[in-house]
This record gives structure tokens, sequence and C-alpha cells, in this order.
């Protein structure tokens, strides 16, 4: 009777473990990094939270299909990747989130009613992050190549995201903390309308920090120079110091001199969760699907260039790698790439939290990862043998108790 008794429970036992595992391994595993400037002020209370810190969450690259997506896909992929976002919401506490692009897998060549059902899916697996200050800025992916590159398709794509303009750039403050997207797409697309918009961004941007630091009249007789402005990024010295500009928001990485100093995500790999999912370092993985445009292509070196005079950002984050990097650009001004935020393209997703710490210049950066697609898939075949193994004897037994 009692052999009868463990078998009969023997599978709600199964099925209990990895309801348990399932929850577990949906929590993410995070690192806090030090920073790359190396400034003492910055490692002072990072690991203290106070009430004025603001603390964003940065993902990339979710590359969802909407109607277009597989059965794998809608009830294992993106089940998960919800779960990633309600666990990561309810562990981590953020206050905003900001997406770096490539909402879509392919939304250059999707329909209206089918980019609609990616908004859709886009909406539903972030769940309670809807009701968080969000930003989304595009990618390659959602706008396409240089020679499909459309005003009037992009214009239609950011009417949809929050706090776009329409050439698909944006510039916005909370906590005291100032903001700019741009749209990279454009940069790297020579002489082009959304191009000349973009830069239209940037000079009024920074036209904007300039009075705020030097006062209205001077800035608006420097402003002249910057109107002069036109593709050829050509551009003076203006009066403020690297770091003091806003936060840099782009999909493409801005160009990287051979002399600054990088880190990639191998060098902390050595911190493990229990949970098995961890930072894979970037000689490990291969990438499917990676777009139109190089895995090494960044933003020309004239228009980062531009970028650092005009903007003098205090920190910037990028994304389309799917690699996480931690990069200092020559002024020492701070570039983290973030991974991406999904299966399709790497076993272990991860993603950034940044926090702003309230009344210094200190930006703490953490990079967190999931669990790995490999490592669950494996749990539920185990399960699955594991279920079917006693399903066997159980009957054998019984065959053997009848005779």
């Amino acid at each position: 009777m009692v052999a009868v008794a463990w078998r009969s429970l023997l599978p709600v036992i199964i099925i209990s473990t990895f309801i348990v595992y399932e929850e577990w391994v949906s929590f993410p595993s995070c690192k806090l990094l030090p920073n790359t400037t190396f400034n003492l002020d910055e490692h002072v209370g990072n690991d203290d939270d106070s009430p004025e810190d603001l603390k964003v969450m940065l993902v990339a690259n979710l590359l969802l299909r909407g109607t277009e997506a597989g059965f794998f896909d809608l009830y294992f992929r993106y089940y998960y990747m919800s779960k990633f976002f309600k666990k990561s919401f309810q562990s981590l506490n953020p206050d905003m989130l900001l997406v770096l692009g490539d909402v879509s897998a392919k939304g250059s060549e999707l329909s209206r009613s089918t980019w609609l059902s990616v908004l859709h899916q886009f909406n539903h697996i972030l769940g309670p992050f809807l009701d968080l200050p969000l930003h989304v800025i595009l990618g390659d992916r959602d706008v396409g190549e240089c020679s499909g590159l459309d005003a009037n398709s992009v214009n239609w794509i950011t009417s949809n995201f929050p706090g776009l303009d329409s050439s698909g750039c944006g510039a916005f403050e909370i906590s005291n903390i100032s903001f700019v997207s741009l749209n990279a797409v454009a940069l790297l697309c020579g002489n082009n309308k959304l191009l000349f918009d973009v830069e239209k961004v940037i000079e009024r941007e920074s036209v904007d920090l300039q009075m705020e630091i030097k006062g209205t009249d001077e800035a608006k007789n420097e402003s002249a120079m910057f109107r002069e402005l036109s593709y050829g990024f050509s551009w003076r010295e203006n009066a403020m110091t690297s770091g003091s500009g806003p936060v840099l928001l782009l999909h493409f990485p801005l160009y990287q001199s051979g002399n600054s100093y990088k880190r990639e995500v191998s060098t902390f790999k050595s911190t493990i969760d229990p949970s098995g999912h961890d930072p894979a370092s970037a000689e490990s993985r291969g990438f499917l699907g990676t777009g139109p445009y190089g895995l090494s292509q960044t933003v020309p070196p004239n228009a980062t260039e531009y970028i650092f005079h005009a903007l003098k950002p205090r920190i910037i984050f990028s994304a389309h790698t799917h690699e996480f990097s931690d990069h200092t650009h020559l002024d020492g001004t701070r570039e983290v790439t973030v991974p991406a935020m999904s299966w399709t393209v790497r076993d272990d997703p991860g993603f950034i939290i940044a926090t702003f710490r309230g009344n210094r210049s200190t930006v703490s950066v953490t990079y967190c990862s999931v669990a790995r697609e490999s490592h669950i898939l494996t749990a539920y075949t185990s399960a699955l043998i594991l279920f079917l193994l006693l399903v066997i004897v159980s009957n054998t037994l019984e065959l053997k108790g009848l005779s």
C-alpha cells in the first residue's frame, strides 16, 4: 500500500518541483560593475539605494514577430520573456524602462497590420512595466537598411511609441536626469532627410544645454554656428565640459578608438548564479539573424565626434551587437552596450540596470542575466523523461501485481 501511495504521489512531486524550478530560474542574476572611469566618488555608497536615486532598466533586441511568430516562439520564448520581465520588475523595482531598438525581428518588411500585432505582443510581454515611464528607440530591424529607409514609414512607427518625434529622436527629463535619444540608423545612411532631421535635434539639444550653462544671450549667438551645419558635421568647440550633457541613448554604438579602454562581459564571468545562468563570454557564442548591418558597425567617426562635441554626454547606452560591453572613450565618457534580451540570438539573454545617484554625477551599472534557453529545455526534457519512466515502471508493477 505504501508503494502504491508513493507511485501516485510521484507525478505530483515531479510537477511541483518543476513549477518551483521554473519560478526560480525566472529571476535575474545581477552583478554590479566597477566604473571604468575609476572615479573615487563613483564608488562611494553605490550599494545603498536612496529615494532620490533613479533606477532604469535597459533592454534591447527583443526581436518580436507578431502574427508571424511560430508555435515555439509564442508558447515558449515569448512566454518566458514575459516571465523575465515580470520577475525583474518584482525583484529590482525599477523606476523606468528604456528599450534600445529592434523591438521587431523584421519590422521594415512588415505591413502595418502585422506591425500592430508586434506592438500588441510587445505590450503583453512588458506586463507591469507598462505602468512605468517608457521610452523606445528605433533599431535597424525596425526601420530597415539605408537603401530602404523611408521617412513616412519611420514617422508611422514612431507615432506608436511615446516620446519620439517624426525622425525617431526624443528628449525628456525624469528625476532631474536629462535623456536624449537619437535615430542612429539615420546617422549611418549618408545624405537623406532623416539624417538632416537628426542633425537638427542634436543642434537644438546642444543650444539648449549651452543656454542652461552659459546664459541665454551668449548661447543664442553661438546657435548661428550650428544652423550652418548640413551633413558635413563641421562645428566649433562649445564651452561645455565632457560629461556635463544628457544621458545619450542609441541603437548603434559610437565609433570606438583602439586607444580607449574596453571591458567585455568575460571579465566578470566568474560570478555564476546557483541557478546556472551566468554572463557568457563573446568568444563562446555565434549569432543568428543579425540583421542588415555587420556586428562591427558603429556610428561613423565624424558623426561620433560631432555628437561628442555638441552634446558632451554624461554616459552613453547603445545596443545592436547583442553583446554587453563597457567602454570608456578617450575623453573619459563611458559607453555601455546593452546585450540582447532574446533567445533568438543568444542562449543567455541579459539586460542592464543603471542607477543614477541623487545629488551626484554617479551612475552605477549592473549587468543582469536570465536563464539560458538550453538549461530550461534540458529541464523540460529531463522532467518529461522522468515522468514517462515513472508511468512505465508504475504500469509494469501493476501488471505484475495482477499476474
